[in-house]
């Protein structure tokens, strides 16, 4: 697979048009979610002739509708308005629009050219980088998808200013994995800060930076055999705190999950790997005042562990494998762990966020 261009400016539109003509497709299609068709597009049609030009596809908005469904009616539409093996697909929204209309792009005739531009933090962050794709499957996250690389992907912070400050505080949390994964510079540098708080161009800055830690690691391991598992980190126990949420009906932001979860997964690697109790405590303190607790019960635990057998990253179906830490910087994959210990987790992550 590819290594995927990375274009950070916040001069969007240019960016857009450049790598357009240099594609040269004979058709172009942009989808939007009716959030993003709202507030964003008919900016992005000001800046750019590609996207002024371009045929229009619009979806609901939501991970509730991150689904088959969904991805038919893109299908549908690319075929009806007569998209062929080179058109071109730009996946204009969050870390919906990109997951789902990357998997769309790269399943339509086999797979067509796509760029993302994420308008949301955990989009930019996130789900637009690093050639992961899918789409979920009843409360299963991305339980269907494909490895398959953006042609090109345009991360700016143009469009932040049209996000609440959950869809905010949402992409902050992958912000602070990937700075648990790289040094503690780069951890200190984020938790002592608020999203809200941060300037355009140091959020740039900042989310340049954590960009490039996903990368760097996915160039190096782009079909996750081996260090690319460290991006997994929080995602065990988060995946399936958002799955229950979906389940009661009451869906909670990505970026909260996993932040949840990278508590719950800090306990195991300071109970497995002794990771500093310090940073677990200072951790989940900051989770606690951004992000509040997820309301789960020992009720919940039967559930929870069960939603995490069937997650994508367990080396068979009777384990549950998890990513964790000896310290900030120095990651475990492949972690097997019982579940007794995580109960034990899930019970110290309650206590950690007063639930």
């Amino acid at each position: 697979m590819k290594s995927q261009e990375l274009v950070f400016t916040n001069n969007v539109g240019e960016a857009i048009d450049a790598i357009v003509g240099e594609i040269n497709p004979p058709t172009v299609f942009v989808l939007v979610d009716v959030n993003t068709a709202s507030f964003v597009l008919p900016r992005l049609q000001a800046l750019s002739g590609a996207v002024a030009n371009a045929t229009v596809i619009t979806t609901k908005a939501g991970d509730m509708h991150k689904n088959l469904e969904s991805t038919k009616a893109i299908w549908k539409r690319l075929g009806e308005e007569g998209a062929t093996r080179h058109s071109l697909l730009i996946n204009v929204g969050g870390g919906v629009i990109t997951d789902m209309g990357a998997f769309a792009a790269a399943t339509f005739k086999r797979g067509i050219s796509f760029i993302n531009v994420p308008t949301s933090l955990l989009g930019a962050v996130d789900a637009s980088v690093g050639g992961k794709t899918g789409i979920n499957l009843g409360s299963l996250k991305n339980e269907i998808g494909v490895f398959r690389q953006a042609d090109s992907v345009i991360v700016s912070t143009l469009f932040f200013n049209t996000l609440s400050s959950e869809e905010l505080r949402s992409g902050y949390a992958e912000m602070l994995k990937h700075a648990l994964l790289q040094d503690k510079e780069s951890f200190d540098r984020l938790i002592g800060n608020h999203v809200e708080d941060l300037a355009p161009d140091t959020l740039l800055d900042l989310l340049q930076k954590s960009v490039l830690i996903k990368k760097n690691i996915v160039d190096t391991d782009p079909e996750e055999k081996s260090i690319r598992k460290s991006l997994n980190l929080g995602h065990t126990a988060g995946h399936a705190f958002e799955s229950l949420a979906l389940e009661r009906k009451s869906p909670i932001p990505h970026g909260y999950a996993v932040a949840y979860g990278l508590v719950t997964e800090l306990v195991l690697s300071h109970m497995k790997l002794s990771f500093p109790s310090d940073v677990l405590h200072r951790f989940a303190s900051y989770v606690k005042e951004v992000y509040g607790a997820f309301d789960f019960t020992c009720d919940d635990y039967p559930r929870l562990i069960a939603l995490m057998r069937h997650d994508k990253k367990n080396l068979s179906a009777a384990d549950i494998n998890f990513t964790l830490l000896r310290n900030i910087g120095d990651v475990q994959i492949d972690c097997v762990i019982a579940e007794d210990d995580i109960k034990t987790a899930f019970d110290i992550t309650r206590d950690l966020l007063g639930i």
